[in-house]
């Protein structure tokens, strides 16, 4: 083999190995975000990819998984058995996930293919959080179904595919996009829970995904077998999703807590595109920001044309963009953008307070958002429109700050220079109104 391609391979076993490593994500000490293995803290960036093991053959798989991983995406969420008639109609290769959909005669055919997408997943870096299923299986409240779960064999399927991925890079999610409406359908999560547990030995993390304007700590705030709360805060420009993360954030016990399903780019607004119009970049970022500095441990980014991997053909809620398209709306590369200016700082430090803003503050479309760090180091605060600001500066430690704004849609920081902390500070951004949005960091001066 010639040199630049044993070096080539040994940096590929690498990263796999590193991310096999830490496979088994556990809570911090303090109990507000994720960590590896290695005590690293881990910056969850999602998207949403449903129907990945549903509707995309390898070579597709490949190509978005690559892409999201380009972008700096971490989690990628994906259902084995999926919302769009996911028990009938067959994946690409002609293969359906169960036999006479039971859950308990899983077909190997269907599953190797879901092997073969984790193992691309690994390689690139990713992690899979991994639905085993969509909630119209267990609750047809809508969509397709039919509901095939019962506690029993809800747990036999769990336990099954709890021992299949037991040693790859994964985080469980149940629930899907449904309420516990009964104690039958709350049994029939728990049997899944248990099965999972089982089978994976307990390797891995679990959460739920709730459906709309809800959080998993409506419906299990005491769960032993919850590890972080995950909300799904609905696909409307007046969802205000720091409002679920700081209900969570007030739990006891703590838990780490995201908003696993936000408002979607490319969207239709309140899923009334005549009325409202559609969602795009600024919505996305918007409840990204406001995550980040509301005390999540990450974020989920969607697509609205990405999750369904919409093909032209067959739009569900008007989608209206091809997905390879579609993986290069603005939105994506910006959750990129926001990832890499937490990273700069110790982001896990950071804690919600809103004292930090020392003028009206209106809960609407340009409430603005603060957070300063433990060690009184740095602060941040978002300003959705962009108007001027008074930030009060007394929780930093330092004699002399560095104030700059950051540029969420393109990543460039304006430095603003050096001053005393002396008092509030105003800041007037140098472009105000929708999609002028800056990120604000005031900092000590070394």
């Amino acid at each position: 083999m010639k040199p630049n391609l044993i070096f080539a391979f040994l940096i590929l076993m690498q990263s796999v190995t590193t991310l096999q490593a830490n496979a088994q994500l556990k809570i911090s000490p303090d109990h507000r975000h994720l960590q590896t293995s290695s005590g690293k803290p881990f910056f969850w960036l999602g998207d949403t990819a449903w129907e990945l093991f549903h509707k995309l053959d390898r070579a597709e798989a490949e190509r978005y998984l690559k892409d999201r991983a380009d972008k700096g995406f971490t989690v990628i969420q994906a259902v084995i058995i999926a919302e769009l008639d996911g028990l009938n109609t067959p994946n690409p290769y002609g293969e359906k996930p169960l036999t006479g959909n039971d859950p308990a005669k899983p077909r190997e055919a269907y599953f190797k293919h879901v092997d073969e997408i984790v193992k691309k997943a690994e390689e690139l870096g990713l992690m899979i959080a991994m639905l085993p299923s969509w909630g119209d299986k267990w609750n047809k409240a809508w969509g397709q179904g039919p509901e095939i779960f019962t506690p029993k064999n809800a747990e036999v399927f769990g336990e099954y595919v709890g021992r299949r991925y037991k040693n790859n890079a994964i985080i469980w999610v149940l629930g899907g996009d449904r309420h516990i409406e009964n104690q039958n359908q709350r049994d029939i999560i728990e049997a899944m829970a248990r099965g999972l547990k089982k089978g994976d030995e307990g390797h891995h993390m679990m959460t739920f995904h709730p459906a709309g304007a809800r959080t998993s700590s409506d419906y299990f705030k005491d769960a032993s077998w919850i590890d972080f709360h995950m909300s799904q805060t609905g696909h409307s420009q007046d969802s205000k999703n720091y409002q679920f993360n700081l209900k969570n954030r007030a739990l006891f016990p703590q838990r780490p807590y995201l908003d696993g399903e936000p408002r979607y780019e490319d969207h239709p607004n309140q899923f009334n595109p005549g009325k409202f119009g559609w969602m795009d970049d600024f919505d996305a970022r918007q409840c990204a920001y406001w995550s980040l500095l509301s005390g999540a441990c990450g974020h989920t980014y969607g697509n609205h044309n990405i999750w369904q991997f919409f093909n032209d053909r067959n739009p569900v809620s008007w989608a209206r963009t091809n997905w390879t398209v579609a993986l290069d709306q603005p939105g994506a590369r910006q959750m990129g953008l926001m990832k890499k200016i937490f990273e700069r700082y110790n982001w896990q430090r950071l804690v919600p307070d809103q004292s930090l803003i020392a003028k009206d503050n209106p809960e609407n479309t340009e409430y603005e958002m603060a957070a300063v760090s433990q060690d009184g180091d740095f602060l941040m605060a978002y300003l959705p429109y962009g108007r001027k600001t008074q930030i009060r500066t007394e929780k930093l430690k330092a004699v002399k700050l560095r104030t700059s704004l950051y540029n969420p849609r393109d990543g460039h920081t304006l430095d603003l220079g050096i001053s005393d902390n002396d008092g509030p500070k105003t800041i007037t951004p140098p472009s105000e109104g929708r999609g002028s949005d800056w990120l604000l960091i005031i900092e000590q001066q070394n």
